[in-house]
């Protein structure tokens, strides 16, 4: 791709992100001075913020478009490859099971482990947590429970792609196992283990599991990318309130534990 071609597309993405950004400048300015009837605080601030924003997001898309859409799919189409798996010369005598794709459900995990540690919004969520809960939820014990829960939820999505299991039943049993969860964790952690779900599945995690679960169902036989290569996301969604939930019920049994016996 060509200097000018970048620009092309550069301008063509800030054009739509303009567009995008419109409605909630209108709304928020509308009421600020018609219902709230006052100024704008900090004007100049909140201008140059909404730029950035704007800019941040026009170049995020496109990394999205020309890097990590292309990564996933490619490392998906790399790690199902016969030759990568058996070798050149056995490649084509080898029957591929559900066993041989190990590979994928490593990097699977980890890919879903590091995107959600990274991710600006689980952050966001985690130091909040710490902040109201007074230290007794820790920032990186929250992130790393939430980053396991992803990591174990995409790779089992990604075997389910493989084995092309009907997704209803994974997440149907995933929740079952929430319900009966939530009636032994603690209080405190319940509703922030079903926000953690939805914080993992932001900027950073979204786009590499989906172009990884799409690029799976491209490559493995059988698969359709339509009916096969969505899901991911929904795992990713669900089983960090299954590992917050444990994490918690894991602390507290431990504390519980540690605590000295009351002298006679």
């Amino acid at each position: 791709m060509t200097p000018s071609d970048l620009l092309h597309s550069f301008l063509a993405t800030l054009q739509g992100t303009l567009m995008d950004i419109l409605p909630i400048v209108v709304l928020i300015f509308s009421f600020q001075l018609v219902v709230l009837r006052q100024s704008m605080p900090n004007l100049p601030r909140v201008i140059v913020g909404m730029l950035y924003v704007t800019l941040g997001l026009s170049l995020f898309l496109m990394g999205l478009e020309l890097a990590l859409f292309p990564l996933g799919e490619s490392m998906a189409k790399q790690l199902t490859d016969p030759a990568f798996l058996f070798g050149e010369e056995a490649a084509l005598l080898m029957q591929v099971d559900w066993s041989h794709y190990y590979w994928v459900y490593l990097f699977a995990a980890a890919i879903g482990f590091s995107t959600t540690v990274a991710e600006p919004s689980l952050i966001a969520v985690a130091i909040k947590a710490c902040q109201v809960s007074g230290g007794a939820i820790s920032v990186n014990g929250l992130r790393f429970a939430v980053a396991t829960g992803v990591a174990l939820g995409i790779a089992l999505g990604s075997y389910r792609i493989v084995v092309g299991d009907p997704l209803h039943y994974y997440i149907i049993s995933g929740y079952i196992v929430v319900v009966i969860q939530t009636q032994f964790a603690p209080r405190f952690i319940v509703p922030l283990a079903y926000d953690s779900g939805g914080v993992t599945t932001s900027t950073v995690t979204v786009p590499l599991v989906t172009a990884l679960g799409l690029g799976l169902a491209a490559t493995v036989p059988g698969r359709n990318p339509l009916m096969d290569g969505f899901g991911l996301i929904a795992f990713a969604s669900l089983f960090p309130m299954i590992t917050v939930m444990g994490y918690a019920q894991l602390t507290q049994f431990l504390n519980h534990h540690q605590e000295p016996e009351e002298k006679p």
